[in-house]
């Protein structure tokens, strides 16, 4: 009985540690972003998505925040599975992967970014169109999530995180479209900007939900 107590525990400690991962890894992204956004020269929040962080000589920061980012969302991904959250998770963990395919191929300049970009740059490399794929991944994977997670909820329910996750994922999926097909305006970056906030702070809330009862 008490070897089968001590595994109950130490499952339990790990199933809360992961989902750690899952509070922190949104406000840590969202950080380093804007440290970044208000220090590298030619950088505008309302007309580069931060995608454009991962060009030039400081580049690698951003590379390294898809790739920490990543870790912690498949992290907090297995978390949420080992509290019964399946689908769930599996389409967390996409986010994740999609998150460290955005490392391994980063987007091209665009919008006069980096300094000496030219402003009507809009040559899409091989390496671009894999981000554009990462990104298509790791969104439909965040969305799916947030509507698989809202179902759950209202399972058991959890109105009020049901309609939470709904409307992330609603609003998450039209700010990527708007993204997509904005040709870089104004309104659909910081549009999207937001959406991604709203992402983060969901994943967080999600997070620390299931952590309290893990």
């Amino acid at each position: 009985m008490s070897v089968n107590g001590g595994t109950v525990s130490v499952a339990r400690v790990s199933a809360r540690a992961l989902l750690g991962c899952g509070v922190v890894a949104g406000p840590l992204y969202v950080a380093v972003v804007l440290g970044q956004a208000f220090t590298r020269a030619g950088f505008d929040i309302t007309r580069h998505p931060a995608s454009l962080l991962a060009n030039g000589g400081p580049g690698w920061v951003q590379t390294l925040n898809f790739v920490v980012a990543g870790v912690l969302t498949v992290a907090a991904a297995i978390g949420l599975r080992r509290t019964g959250l399946v689908w769930g998770a599996r389409l967390v963990g996409l986010y994740g992967a999609g998150l460290l395919l955005a490392a391994a191929f980063p987007a091209d300049p665009a919008a006069g970014f980096p300094v000496g970009t030219p402003a009507d740059y809009a040559e899409i490399s091989a390496r671009g169109m894999g981000h554009f794929v990462a990104g298509t991944i790791g969104f439909g994977g965040l969305i799916a999530a947030c509507l698989v997670v809202a179902r759950h909820y209202r399972s058991i329910g959890r109105r009020g995180l049901a309609r939470f996750s709904t409307a992330t994922g609603i609003l998450f999926f039209a700010a990527f479209a708007g993204l997509s097909g904005g040709a870089g305006s104004r309104p659909t970056i910081i549009a999207f900007d937001l959406a991604v906030v709203l992402a983060w702070t969901w994943l967080a809330v999600v997070s620390a939900d299931k952590r309290r009862t893990a």
